[in-house]
């Protein structure tokens, strides 16, 4: 398995630290305001990750973290006169709807930062007594960024280029432009924990490095691209000023969102929930459309990007249907394949698994995927291939195959009649269609054709296409979608 190391900027086999365990560690959301596509993109990413590894053998021990301690949460607690914790604990909430919703699996754990306050403050302790961090007059204290000589391989920062954007303004303690907080001196009527160098909280950097350390050295360390720099280069930084080896052997980052090619950004009136996202689409839309892109590339979030990953769904779901239809209840005849077609669908099974490999790139396999429903599409079709033993045989491992790409994908798992079904009633309701006029047409059009009024039916189907609805008859009644 080769997975792109953000720390050497190439593609690296993985091999893990350690024979019978494996850890990856992957930064979790702030916990103040519900989660963005951006958010979604990078749980999906490594939740796919997660399959992969463990579908591989790897015995994964999966860690993602909470910050539940931060400016934001104190603003948003005080713009609302709430309370931080209930702040945080209600985004939290909201996270793991929005995740669950998305198929996005639990992690083996989900440490808090305010779980682990004695283990920040241990942390900072030692870095002071190592003389990587000084305490200020203030009670803030600092990590020393010039203690630690590789400080900018995870970026490819040097400090001459940090140091030509760093100002001390008037008033600050650091010793130097480039030194970070490691622990905050409380302000009056902000949350505080009591410590060796008066009443604070933690900064930032120093939340993961104490999360993390019970799995040092961790195997993976991911998060979005944004975090790249500065909070993994502090992190790391901090933490292996200390322990004497590596933080992690492979950085994974995922790359940006954009939304109509513009940076999502408030201000400009273009930030995008998942909560909003999904008001419009089904969770497995957005899921499929996160990782029709690789995980590194950036993507550009549009309607139309939805819009035609909701149609391949449509497709795959229908091929799906089409294939339990064409099991049920047919005399296979003993038809043989052509060569190449049977040579085609053996191979790309192993693709699909060779694209995963290669850095997980789902873009790939999912094309793979694809190729294998185009197949049992073109055999559908063929009146005397369809009835073959040998198409049954794909029928089924079609079927078996899609079973395989849930596990690993988190794709293709719900009943395709069920989910064909779900998909029409969103689109007709943003189609704006009364759906009990629906109904109630194509009722009165099953009795006019259980009665033979042909041409009461054929009237009924007009209607219902003036309404935007066209109508399907299968051996299971009518299937009816938005034009």
């Amino acid at each position: 398995m080769l997975l792109y190391n953000t720390l050497g900027r190439k593609k690296m086999e993985f091999r893990p630290v350690r024979p019978d365990k494996t850890y990856m560690y992957v930064c979790g959301i702030t916990a103040y305001d519900y989660c963005h596509i951006g958010h979604a993109r990078s749980a999906v990413v490594f939740d796919v990750l997660a399959r992969r590894m463990r579908h591989l053998g790897f015995n994964l021990f999966f860690v993602r973290n909470f910050t539940d301690i931060d400016d934001k949460i104190m603003a948003r607690a005080a713009k609302e006169g709430s309370d931080w914790q209930v702040i945080a604990q209600t985004y939290i909430d909201a996270f793991h709807e929005d995740m669950d919703r998305l198929g996005v699996l639990r992690p083996d754990s989900e440490p808090r930062a305010t779980e682990y306050i004695p283990q920040i403050q241990e942390l900072c302790l030692r870095l002071i007594d190592a003389g990587k961090a000084y305490v200020a007059p203030s009670g803030d204290v600092y990590f020393r960024v010039r203690s630690y000589l590789p400080y900018g391989k995870l970026s490819g920062r040097t400090l001459d280029d940090l140091l030509a954007g760093a100002r001390v303004a008037p008033g600050e303690e650091k010793e130097d432009p480039l030194d970070f907080a490691v622990w905050k001196a409380s302000k009056p009527g902000e949350p505080f924990w009591n410590s060796p160098w008066g009443k604070g909280r933690p900064g930032w950097h120093i939340e993961c490095s104490a999360m993390s350390a019970p799995y040092l050295p961790l195997d993976i360390h991911g998060g979005g691209q944004d975090l790249v720099f500065p909070h993994h280069e502090n992190e790391a930084a901090q933490t292996e000023s200390v322990c004497g080896h590596n933080l992690a052997s492979y950085w994974i980052h995922n790359g940006f969102v954009q939304i109509n090619a513009e940076k999502m950004s408030k201000s400009l009136g273009n930030f995008k929930t998942i909560r909003q996202i999904l008001q419009n689409y089904l969770p497995e839309t957005l899921r499929f459309f996160l990782l029709s892109k690789h995980y590194r590339s950036p993507i550009d979030f549009t309607a139309q990007g939805l819009d035609n990953a909701e149609k391949a769904l449509y497709r795959m779901y229908s091929s799906l249907l089409e294939a339990h239809r064409a099991l049920a209840g047919t005399q296979r005849e003993k038809t043989a394949l052509p060569d190449n077609l049977r040579d085609e669908w053996r191979a790309l099974h192993q693709a699909f698994n060779d694209a995963l490999d290669d850095d997980i790139n789902t873009a790939l396999a999912l094309g793979h995927v694809f190729s294998q429903a185009r197949i049992v599409n073109r055999l559908f079709e063929n009146k005397h291939l369809r009835v073959s033993e040998a198409a049954g045989s794909i029928f089924e491992e079609f079927l078996q195959r899609a079973l395989d790409w849930n596990t690993q994908l988190g794709l293709f798992g719900v009943n395709p009649h069920d989910f064909l079904n779900e998909l029409r009633a969103l689109r007709a309701k943003r189609a704006k269609l009364d759906i009990a006029e629906v109904e109630a047409t194509l009722q009165e059009r099953r009795r006019a054709r259980e009665q033979k009024d042909f041409e009461k039916s054929d009237r009924l189907r007009n209607r219902l296409h003036v309404l935007g609805v066209s109508v399907q008859d299968t051996p299971e009644g009518q299937i009816w979608d938005i034009q």
